[in-house]
């Protein structure tokens, strides 16, 4: 089969005008195509149509009144605890956006932002963490904010800390992504260790995890594995495959029995509260 054409101007390739806007870290895509709707966006000058193409060459220009916009948009850091899920309720569970409420808001949130029922229109959670796992979950109404963190070229690095028991390569029976597995446990940095995991699991099954291991048929990126304390490793991923560090740890004999994110990127889960949320501060960067 040969390959499609590609569309070209003066020997420059071309792109629909909100895949070059989100790419250029100005917006969504679909931020993009409600601000060319709008006539908020101009290229070269001209007022842009809709699924206009342009080049790199081309000049793209956003009005004020779409960075106003953007400007009130809020991105929210939440504590998820187990029973909720991270989107859409299903099988009668709650979302997790249910706990963005006043009575919720941590106190000590460093922020002057005031909660308003506006801030939840829109509002939606970048990346999954099952019912079961607990942690750091990022929800944004910037479209920016998202594509940085689960966008299809993100590299972002996850944290996560993982409570686990050896069962012994084979006696882990390695599950489908989509069935479900047995609930897990709260985890906490600061658990007692009551099992020596770390003396017993060999430190040929460690690198496998660190660089070796494929899902779906296809290989993994190289991860970052080390032992928190003897019960618990700490994983950092640069991908997020659907329940991938519990079908990791099956390949090599580990039950995880508790999951907790910590990290995204350059901001960590800190001190929040479980249950409770702040809003990302002006100075943080993921």
């Amino acid at each position: 089969m040969p390959a499609p054409a590609t569309s070209t101007v003066g020997g420059l390739p071309t792109s629909r005008l909100n895949k070059r806007m989100a790419e250029l870290g100005l917006c969504s895509r679909r931020e993009a195509d409600d601000w060319v709707e709008q006539g908020w966006v101009k290229v070269n000058g001209v007022v842009a149509t809709m699924g206009q193409q342009v080049t790199a060459a081309d000049r793209i220009e956003v009005d004020k009144i779409a960075q106003g916009f953007q400007e009130q948009r809020v991105t929210i850091l939440l504590n998820k605890p187990i029973g909720y899920v991270s989107g859409q309720a299903e099988d009668g569970h709650t979302p997790a956006v249910a706990l963005i409420n006043p009575r919720t808001h941590w106190r000590d949130d460093p922020s002057r932002n005031r909660f308003s029922p506006p801030q939840l229109r829109g509002l939606a959670p970048c990346g999954r963490l099952d019912i079961d796992s607990v942690g750091l979950l990022v929800l944004t109404q910037d479209g920016r904010v998202a594509r940085q963190i689960i966008g299809e070229d993100s590299e972002m690095e996850k944290e996560y800390l993982v409570r686990v028991v050896y069962q012994a390569p084979g006696q882990a029976v390695p599950r489908h992504p989509g069935e479900r597995s047995v609930p897990l446990q709260e985890i906490d940095e600061r658990d007692p260790v009551s099992t020596n995991v770390q003396a017993v699991f060999p430190r040929e099954l460690l690198e496998r995890l660190r660089h070796g291991l494929s899902l779906d048929g296809e290989p993994l990126k190289p991860a970052k594995v080390d032992w928190q304390n003897p019960e618990q490793l700490r994983f950092v991923l640069t991908e997020g495959k659907k329940r991938q560090i519990r079908r990791m740890c099956e390949l090599v004999g580990l039950k995880v029995v508790g999951l907790k994110r910590i990290r995204i990127g350059r901001v960590t889960l800190g001190n929040l509260p479980v249950g409770q949320w702040r809003y990302l501060s002006p100075n943080e960067r993921f």
